[in-house]
């Protein structure tokens, strides 16, 4: 090759780099030690309850105070939160700027596919007991099965107290588990299509098969298992009415790999962006330019619906205070206002290549992924940000020695997803999607890469402080 050659090479082309030939020994130490803290997020928090409640913690001792929408104007440097209903969370750190210069948001969502209950849940069939579960967000039925489950939530009762549940983490707690058929005698099942080899109806969990003893009626298992709820949480059946109660995978979470560069287990969609752009906003040290907001919300994979989701109004009344107490509207922040919206991507796969584009698909431990559109297959459903911004995003990242590459969800006619981006945008917000690659998204293990993870959060913390 001649040297004119690899000098053209160097300047035209677009090379995506691994992060281990871009990153020194000390920043890959730097890396796998913050990959250690999320680990233990990831495993200590698997609804959005649990991370809003633990989040509000950490912000507290972090110097963050409620805030106050009728108090005092913020100086540069305060740092406040809002918390929402116990499901989702604002933080924000005071800028030298006036808002009226824009605010700096970093958005991404705390749930994560997983089963509800119903609100009749139990019920007892040929000496066992069950909890009838209605699915939550886009998966795979089949996967489900056959696996460790363990229950999280909240039970409100009708004396206004209520009772948090968290069962099956721990060794030695029982777990819960969904039934799958045989192999020899799965013929008839095996003949259905991909997506009704379970199906929603089938996401039965057993709970129980020991009748209680003292009785000769009908439902003893049923009866036997209320028996020990009541014990243990002081419920009555007619309790699960007013409860939120969740089915997620008893799963550890793990190194991945010999030389333990990824990190297994569930909810990485979207605590790995979640995270990140949490300890970006604790770590900034002084007084940004402009002011900072890390966002943490809820029921994105339903939709975005709900006084909990990014479709309803809750982001905009916080921005709206914080305008009103320097004497400004909403909309005067807002249209100077950049975001990066932080949800993941689709890693490629090898295995399955067949569904990405790979010259537009993103790559473990390549960095970040920055991704101009989402939604499905015309651009349904997405902001598409603008050539601009684009720019702008870009130009950040390469000064500041953040590693990206860009990304879309799988080929043009294959499918498609969507974020919480358009939301933010549908405000007048510059709004573009950056984000981890996953592998094996939505299922009830995923893996991500820890150089990617790290990347995020090198990424929102250069976008709060740069």
């Amino acid at each position: 090759m001649s040297e004119k050659s690899k000098q053209l090479r160097e300047m035209l082309l677009n090379k995506k780099e691994n992060g281990i030939d871009f990153m020194g020994a000390e920043e890959l130490k730097e890396c796998d030690a913050f990959c250690e803290g999320y680990k233990e997020f990831l495993y200590e928090c698997k609804t959005e309850r649990e991370v809003a409640a633990w989040v509000e913690e950490v912000a507290q001792s972090s110097g963050f105070s409620k805030f106050d929408e009728f108090g005092d104007q913020l100086e540069a440097g305060d740092k406040v939160y809002y918390a929402n209903r116990g499901k989702a969370i604002i933080l924000c750190v005071k800028g030298k700027r006036g808002i009226k210069d824009g605010v700096r948001i970093s958005a991404a969502h705390i749930d994560s596919p997983r089963l509800d209950l119903k609100q009749c849940p139990v019920y007892e069939n040929e000496g066992l007991a069950y909890f009838k579960t209605h699915y939550y967000g886009g998966i795979k039925k089949f996967q489900w099965v056959a696996i460790p489950l363990s229950l999280h939530g909240r039970i409100c009762k009708n004396d206004g107290t209520f009772v948090d549940v968290k069962l099956g983490e721990k060794e030695g707690e029982p777990k819960f588990c969904i039934t799958d058929i045989l192999p020899h005698l799965g013929g008839e099942q095996m003949e259905r299509k991909a997506n009704e080899i379970v199906k929603g109806e089938e996401l039965n969990v057993v709970i129980g098969s020991r009748p209680f003893k003292e009785d000769e009626e009908s439902e003893r298992v049923k009866l036997n298992i209320l028996s020990l709820l009541y014990e243990k949480y002081g419920i009555v059946e007619k309790d699960f009415l007013s409860a939120e109660l969740e089915l997620v995978p008893a799963f550890t979470v793990d190194d991945i790999g010999f030389d333990r560069s990824m990190i297994g287990g569930y909810g990485h969609d979207d605590r790995v962006c979640s995270y990140p752009a949490l300890q970006a906003i604790l770590d900034i040290d002084e007084a940004p330019e402009y002011t900072s907001i890390t966002v943490l919300t809820d029921k994105e994979e339903t939709g975005s619906d709900g006084n909990t989701g990014l479709n309803s109004s809750y982001l905009k009344y916080f921005i709206e205070d914080l305008a009103r107490l320097e004497g400004y509207e909403g909309r005067d922040v807002l249209r100077n206002s950049k975001c990066l919206s932080a949800d993941v991507n689709a890693a490629f796969d090898p295995t399955w290549s067949s569904v990405f584009e790979k010259n537009n698909a993103s790559f473990i431990n390549k960095g970040v992924c920055v991704t101009k559109f989402t939604g499905a297959r015309g651009k349904g459903g997405t902001s598409d940000a603008s050539a601009e911004y684009c720019s702008w995003v870009r130009t950040l990242f390469d000064e500041n020695d953040v590693l990206w590459q860009t990304g879309e969800l799988g080929k043009v006619d294959g499918g498609g997803g969507g974020t919480v981006a358009m939301y933010i945008a549908n405000m007048d917000v510059e709004t573009i999607d950056v984000g981890v690659p996953v592998l094996s998204m939505h299922a009830p293990y995923e893996i991500v890469s820890k150089i990617d993870v790290y990347m995020a959060y090198k990424a929102f913390l250069t976008f709060f402080t740069k």
